[in-house]
């Protein structure tokens, strides 16, 4: 867990630098309009500062699909690469003209950074703190643009300040970072997986989650790489395998035996007869979903139907199957001379079947699922041809740093990993085989805590059983092959993960899910821009300056531009605890509920700036209003709209197509980042302050709107399940949008 926090905090240097050019900038700038005569031509000044915008959006066209090519990896270490050289050449600048050429290469390594870290951070991020590590970047470059605005104001107190001097300066934290992304950063364990090259996906994520057995999410990212597909939710009743439920449900041929890692311990399911609950929103929807229920999305009430139902304990029993675990090997569909990973092993038909319960009847063969220690014998074993078997064996648990009980199939967010193989009479009475992928999620505690299952639908058990209740995501694997099934293997045939590790089908980006979550990033990021951040933050000087906050050290001998870089460092200092108590809330509060409460705040923030602009009033109450809003603003949008875009980008996305979506997204944000910065300075002359920020305003209303209708709630889900929920729940509102 330690390495995927270290690796986090150095990929977010690359934010530190955004940071770090953005407030330069902003006080740069003063001094650049006075060298270069342009306080005439404001169309060049916006320029100046558009430049890196312009050069972030046509590097964004291209870095997702680059990314997916390349890796994650050689592109930040290309983005630091860009800040270097964008540092030198900034700092030479003889004219305008190579000023802009440097502001160029400069937004190239922002736009790499901005684009990419994001994604890099949820890829080798564990689910449970997600969140938290990918609020850094907002930290991080809060942490640049204070430390930017102290040197900056620093320089604007000598006699002659020297504007390539502060730009110049960027050259040096560039190299600390290019230092740390090609000798510390691993390439991300998805990318790695996607490309087929599964043993160093193995060593990446066992450096990262600091323990050897990392089965469950090898599996997980294995499955993440199919896109579309038919996904049903179902809910299984889940009980141990006693005697008790073993003559309740020895006569449903629907059951599924799963076994845990231990000599004895297993588990027996059995599907809820009826609609899924996760699909009824008078049973998990709240009330304001209900009332709403012609407008909010769907969508947002399946993902809510998840987080309100989540146990209520943290003791052992109050997860989905503590002890429940898994390792599967899979080999090629043809002869190979190399194993996917060092613990493949094959399994004659024979032994398959002795592994399964006696329970299992030829009827519905399900697949136990149990973890083992993989012996030096079995390491030596080579893959034969035409498919390999699920490999199944007794093992034991591995010991989290807590000292508590992690069963491998346990994939993040109280969600497990399991598959089963059902048989059943086609059509000419040949028996089909079918295997399905199952992520399975706790509903509430167990039921001798919570009731019964005659309280059940569909359930009519004795009252004394033990059981828990079980939301499950079923639909078809990644590595099901159909040409396999027609060659008649014994047992459930894979195909080897590099077969499915396959490119982008441009056909991907039409699937219903993915382009349900193209509208939900691409929306908020348009959203974002035009709540007028950036704007803000490149021309905080100016407009601090405008609303006289020089007033406040002008008695100090400072003048009035010195004072409004002053205002604007501590304005960002005060950001950082802001930041802070963002990322200790969002995997508890999660990404929605903060939107939610923080957009508000910014609506009054904005109201009393228009407030203070248009009612007269004394210079020091001006300046004090303006400041105390301001800041206010700022606080309050980096616990929420700052880093939450990002965040909710880089997770809604499947993995084959993440990087090119990740790049509509980005450049969706950069385009309007441009429209809002280059924008501003004609704003403020032809509709003054007031009328800037009370457009701001009614953006964020209709953010507000957005987000409740709109946004579903992604805290603590792993990265595969929050695609998959896309994807049925698309599917769902389309066929109800056709009936």
């Amino acid at each position: 867990m330690s390495g995927a926090v270290l690796v986090a905090v150095a990929a977010a240097i690359g934010n530190l630098l955004q940071g770090w050019d953005n407030a330069t900038i902003a006080g740069a700038v003063l001094y650049i309009k006075r060298e270069f005569n342009l306080e005439s031509e404001p169309t060049i000044e916006g320029l100046i500062v558009a430049m890196s915008l312009i050069g972030a959006t046509c590097i964004t066209t291209c870095s997702g699909g680059i990314s997916d090519w390349l890796g994650r990896r050689p592109m930040l270490i290309i983005s630091s690469v860009l800040y270097f050289l964008s540092g030198l050449l900034m700092l030479w600048s003889p004219n305008v003209y190579i000023l802009l050429l440097a502001r160029l290469l400069d937004g190239f390594g922002v736009g790499l950074a901005v684009t990419l870290v994001p994604v890099y951070i949820s890829e080798t991020a564990p689910p449970e703190i997600r969140g938290l590590l990918n609020t850094l970047p907002q930290f991080t470059g809060s942490i640049g643009m204070f430390l930017s605005y102290c040197m900056v104001f620093g320089m604007s107190l000598m006699t002659l300040p020297n504007w390539r001097l502060m730009l110049g300066v960027l050259s040096i934290p560039s190299l600390i970072y290019f230092a740390l992304t090609v000798f510390f950063l691993p390439e991300s364990p998805r990318w790695l997986v996607s490309k087929g090259r599964m043993s160093e996906a193995k060593k990446v994520l066992q450096m990262l989650r600091g323990r050897e057995d990392v089965a469950g999410e090898m599996a997980l990212l294995v499955e993440g790489l199919g896109v579309g597909g038919e996904t049903s939710i179902e809910e299984y009743i889940i009980g141990p395998a006693n005697e008790d439920i073993e003559d309740y449900l020895s006569a449903d041929k629907d059951r599924i035996k799963l076994y845990g890692p231990e000599e004895g311990l297993s588990w027996v399911a059995r599907p809820v007869t009826g609609q899924s609950t996760l699909g009824l929103v008078s049973r998990y929807g709240s009330i304001a979903n209900q009332s709403a229920l012609g407008l909010v999305d769907p969508l947002v009430t399946l993902f809510g139907s998840v987080h309100e139902k989540l146990p209520e304990t943290g003791s052992m029993r109050s997860t989905l199957f503590p002890h429940f675990g898994s390792m599967f090997s899979v080999g090629g569909n043809q002869a190979r001379n190399e194993e996917w990973d060092e613990e493949s092993v094959v399994r004659e038909g024979e032994d398959y079947q002795s592994a399964g319960a006696g329970g299992d009847s030829d009827d519905n063969l399900q697949s136990p699922l149990i973890s083992r220690q993989t012996t030096s014998m079995e390491k030596d074993m080579v893959p034969i041809a035409h498919g390999s078997l699920t490999s199944l064996r007794h093992g034991s648990l591995m010991q989290a740093n807590a000292g508590e009980q992690v069963g491998s199939m346990g994939i993040g967010g109280g969600w497990q990993l399991a598959w089963k193989w059902s048989e059943k009479e086609g059509q000419d009475g040949k028996k089909e085989g079918g295997f399905k992928r199952i992520y399975l999620h706790q509903q509430g505690v167990p039921g001798s805590r919570c009731g019964s299952l005659v309280s059940l639908p569909g359930a009519d058990a004795p009252a004394d059983i033990e059981y828990v209740q079980a939301a499950a995501l079923v639909s078809q694997p990644a590595l099901y092959s159909k040409e396999l099934m027609k060659q008649h293997p014994v047992g459930p045939a894979m195909v080897h993960p590099a077969e499915t590790a396959k490119g982008l089908s441009w056909n991907d980006l039409f699937e219903p899910g993915v382009k349900h979550a193209l509208v939900v990033g691409v929306g908020i990021q348009i959203l974002q821009q035009f709540s007028g951040i950036n704007g803000v933050l490149y021309y905080t000087p100016q407009i601090l300056e405008q609303a006289g906050v020089g007033v406040f050290l002008s008695n100090l001998g400072i003048s009035s531009s010195s004072a409004s870089l002053l205002i604007s460092g501590v304005t960002t200092l005060l950001m950082l605890p802001s930041i802070a108590v963002a990322m200790r809330l969002m995997d508890i509060a999660g990404r929605r509920s903060l939107l939610l409460t923080t957009i508000p705040v910014l609506i009054i923030s904005l109201l009393i700036l228009v407030i203070g602009s248009v009612v007269k009033m004394g210079n020091v109450v001006h300046a004090a209003i303006s400041t105390v809003s301001v800041m206010l603003y700022f606080c309050f949008f980096v616990m929420g709209f700052g880093p939450i875009p990002n965040i909710l980008c880089a997770e809604i996305f499947p993995t084959r197509v993440r990087g090119i979506c990740i790049a509509i997204c980005g450049l969706t944000f950069w385009i309007c980042d441009i429209i809002v910065t280059y924008s501003l300075p004609v704003l403020l002359k032809s509709v003054g302050l007031a009328g800037v920020f009370g457009m701001y305003a009614m953006v964020c209303v209709i953010s507000w709107v957005f987000v409740f209708l709109k946004v579903p709630e992604t805290k603590g889900m792993p990265l595969e399940v929050i695609t998959e929920f896309f994807s049925v729940g698309a599917k769902q509102v389309g066929a109800a949008k056709n009936n």
